[in-house]
C-alpha cells in the first residue's frame, strides 16, 4: 500500500464513515432494550453478509473484551474470545465519542495487510453502554467505496437499469397474462349459459402464473434497483433466486390440484399427469430447501 492512497483514505474518511456507520444503523440500532449477544451476533453476520471484502466481525463488551469469535471469510477464530482489546482505537474511540467511528489504516491481525475497523457503542434503554461491534475492512475496499471507479460506477448503473428494463417487462407480461385471465373467466364464461370447468382452470393457472411473475418483478425492483433488501437469513441474489423458485412452485401446486380436479371430472385416466406434476413440485421443494441450506450455512461462515 502507498502514501497515497491513505492520503485519498484521509481525504474520504468522512464518506467512507458514513457509508459503513449507516450499515451499523440500519442492522443494529445504538439503543435498544434487552440487548443481550446473541441478539447482536447475528445482525454482525448480516453485515459481513452484505460486504463481500469483509475481513472479520466481532463483538466486544463494554470493558473491550471480546465476547464473541471473529467471523472472518472463511472460518470462525473461537481463540479470540477473552481476549482484551481495550487497548485498540476503535475500542476507546467509540466508547469516547459514544458514536459510530472509523480508524485510521493499520497492520491487520489478520491479513497483515493495511486495514480499518469501523465500530459502534451499543447503549441499553437507560443509555448504558453494553457492547461495542466491530467491521473490519481492508483499506483497498474502504478506497473504492469512498472513490469508485469510472467503470465501477458504468457497470453498477447498467445493471441497474437493465434490471429495471426487465422488470418493466416481466410486469407488463403479468398485465398481459391477467388481463387475459379474467377475461376469459369473467366475459367469456359467466356471461354464457355454457359454463366449461375447463375455461376455469386455464383462467386460475393464467391468473396464478400472473402473480408469479410480478411478483419476481417486484423483487427485482425493491432489490436490485431500490436497494431495499428486508430481513432475511439469505441475502443478494439468493434472495432473488429462492422467491422466483417459491413463486414456480406455487405456481405449479395451484396447475397440478387444477388438473386433478380436472382429470378426476372428465377424464380419470389421465390423472397420472397430474401426479406426475406434484412429484416435480416435491422435487422443487426438497432442492429449494437444500439450496436455503447451504446459502445459509455459507453465509453463516
Amino acid at each position: 500500500m502507498v502514501p497515497s492512497d491513505i492520503q485519498r483514505f484521509s481525504e474520504s474518511r468522512t464518506k467512507a464513515r458514513a457509508y459503513f456507520c449507516y450499515l451499523f444503523s440500519k442492522n443494529i440500532p445504538n439503543r435498544l432494550p434487552s440487548i443481550t449477544r446473541e441478539m447482536i451476533v447475528p445482525r454482525l453476520l448480516k453485515i459481513k453478509s452484505e460486504l463481500d471484502s469483509c475481513e472479520g466481525v466481532y463483538l466486544l463488551d463494554e470493558k473491550g473484551v471480546q465476547v464473541s469469535p471473529t467471523f472472518t471469510k472463511t472460518e470462525q477464530i473461537d481463540d479470540d474470545i477473552g481476549k482484551i482489546r481495550a487497548d485498540r482505537a476503535y475500542y476507546y474511540r467509540a466508547v469516547r465519542e459514544e458514536r459510530c467511528t472509523l480508524t485510521d489504516p493499520y497492520p491487520s491481525l489478520i491479513t497483515g495487510d493495511l486495514s480499518v475497523t469501523t465500530s459502534s457503542p451499543i447503549f441499553n434503554e437507560d443509555g448504558e453502554l453494553k457492547y461495542v461491534a466491530c467491521i473490519d475492512m481492508p483499506l483497498e475496499e474502504v478506497l473504492k467505496v469512498a472513490h469508485p471507479t469510472t467503470l465501477d460506477t458504468f457497470t453498477k448503473e447498467f445493471f441497474k437499469y437493465s434490471y429495471a428494463a426487465f422488470s418493466i417487462a416481466l410486469i407488463l407480461v403479468a398485465l398481459l397474462l391477467f388481463v387475459k385471465g379474467v377475461q376469459s373467466f369473467f366475459v367469456y364464461e359467466i356471461s354464457t349459459a355454457h359454463f366449461k370447468i375447463k375455461d376455469v382452470f386455464e383462467a386460475t393457472i393464467l391468473l396464478t402464473l400472473s402473480l408469479a411473475i410480478f411478483d419476481l418483478s417486484k423483487t427485482l425492483i425493491e432489490e436490485e434497483i431500490l436497494g431495499r433488501h428486508k430481513e432475511h437469513n439469505i441475502s443478494g441474489p439468493h434472495k432473488t433466486m429462492v422467491r422466483f423458485l417459491g413463486s414456480i412452485i406455487i405456481a405449479l401446486s395451484i396447475e397440478a390440484l387444477m388438473l386433478v380436479f380436472k382429470f378426476a371430472i372428465t377424464d380419470p385416466d389421465k390423472l397420472i399427469y397430474a401426479i406426475y406434476i406434484i412429484i416435480g413440485v416435491a422435487v422443487l421443494i426438497v432442492s429449494l430447501a437444500v439450496y436455503i441450506k447451504f446459502t445459509k450455512l455459507k453465509i453463516d461462515e
